[in-house]
């Protein structure tokens, strides 16, 4: 029950956060809305407000939506023949004047701000968290100074020696030891150029971090990218960083776009085949890493409030990193996503009239089929990962 929680809450807010960047980005430009939901199924609470906009809760609280007037098609884009229909039985409904509000009858760059602000919005979400823990704790920080080198190791053979502190991966400046870390995890099997500082001058040296599995305490087994050095992490090494507001927000939108850039890199080894895509993970992953976060958050807490602060915090944390990728996988140009919808608003723009709705239905059934493919194969590895198979082999054995 803990991890379902977990799971709901920071799937629940950042679900509910990008549908919201649909919402209002269509309030801004007068589209009519029928209903913003938080959740699926059957409203567990519902209410009106003065614009006759339904606010519902859904008992599924896994999700949200916004549904705007006249949306009936899946698509959210109709064809030509659809559009005339609609604004037809709008003028009989409501009189000529209201067609306007309605958003297939929007400008196309209003809509395509309105499809493009959920996204957007997930990226906003996780920069204000990111910012607000910067400027509320400041950041402890391990300066990417090599205390030691594993024997036989990559770091050993590309002739790194202790003292030195790394500057550069691939080009990408480094300022503390989890910057080395990450980048390392993503590029096994990868020559990388590093720069270095030794003695006071700047050493370039080329390593190909290697493969290993490593028990991670959040996810489990996991195979990742290793250099075989260790950092100076005496008391004395530790740096505590505090930020203003500015140095703060600043701080936000750079752990934002490396998370982004970092997601993509690793997504793109995944495609062309160089990492295994058993990594990936869906639904159960998540819900097993938003359990582990919470429960580790809630460790050491003195009393229940202390222990129930310690775990929110840290699945707050956790949501930004989700919002970051969710806003990503979003912007994809896959039929149902937000992308899709831009490519089928830039393709109206080109051809100055929507896609045929013939063409529309068949790029939606291919892209919710690609969808629910990823979903399965993603739930797959999450049940070999989480050992489930070999438990129940044993218990049936």
């Amino acid at each position: 029950m803990i991890y379902v929680l977990a799971m709901a809450i920071v799937l629940g807010l950042v679900v509910t956060i990008h549908e919201l960047g649909h919402f209002l980005a269509a309030k801004s430009f007068g589209v009519a809305i029928d209903r913003f939901s938080i959740g699926f199924g059957r409203a567990v609470a519902s209410w009106k407000d003065r614009s006759g906009v339904e606010w519902r809760i859904g008992w599924i609280p896994l999700g949200g939506y916004v549904r705007f007037s006249g949306d009936e098609n899946a698509a959210s884009v109709p064809d030509h023949e659809s559009l005339e229909s609609l604004r037809r039985h709008i003028v009989e409904r409501e009189g000529a004047e209201a067609v306007d509000r309605y958003f297939h009858f929007k400008p196309l760059w209003q809509r395509a701000i309105i499809a493009a602000a959920g996204p957007f919005a997930n990226f906003a979400l996780a920069i204000t968290i990111f910012a607000a823990f910067l400027l509320a704790f400041g950041q402890y920080v391990l300066p990417p100074k090599i205390a030691s080198i594993e024997k036989g190791s990559p770091a050993a053979v590309a002739g790194f020696l202790p003292g030195d502190v790394i500057v550069q991966i691939a080009g990408e400046k480094v300022e503390n030891f989890e910057d080395v870390a990450q980048l390392v995890q993503l590029r096994a099997n990868v020559a990388t150029p590093f720069l270095v500082e030794r003695a006071g001058k700047a050493v370039e040296l080329i390593a190909t971090p290697e493969w290993r599995m490593r028990d991670t305490e959040l996810s489990g087994p996991r195979r990742m990218g290793t250099l075989g050095i260790v950092p100076a992490q005496t008391r004395a090494d530790l740096i505590h960083v505090q930020y203003n507001p500015l140095e703060a927000l600043a701080g936000g939108v750079d752990r934002t776009w490396k998370t982004l850039t970092r997601t993509i890199y690793y997504l793109g080894r995944m495609v062309t085949g160089q990492v295994s895509s058993d990594q990936l993970s869906g639904p159960l992953g998540i819900a097993h890493v938003s359990g582990k976060v919470a429960q580790a958050g809630a460790e050491g807490g003195a009393n229940f409030g202390m222990k129930l602060v310690g775990a929110g915090l840290n699945l707050l944390q956790l949501a930004a990193f989700v919002s970051v990728s969710i806003g990503f996988m979003n912007l994809l140009p896959v039929p149902v996503l937000d992308g899709g919808h831009l490519l089928f608003y830039a393709y109206e723009a080109v051809a100055r009239r929507p896609l045929a709705a013939e063409v529309q239905a068949v790029g939606y059934r291919v892209g919710l089929a690609l969808l629910l493919g990823l979903m399965l194969f993603a739930t797959w590895n999450d049940l070999q990962q989480l050992r489930v198979f070999k438990l129940l082999g044993d218990l049936f054995s």
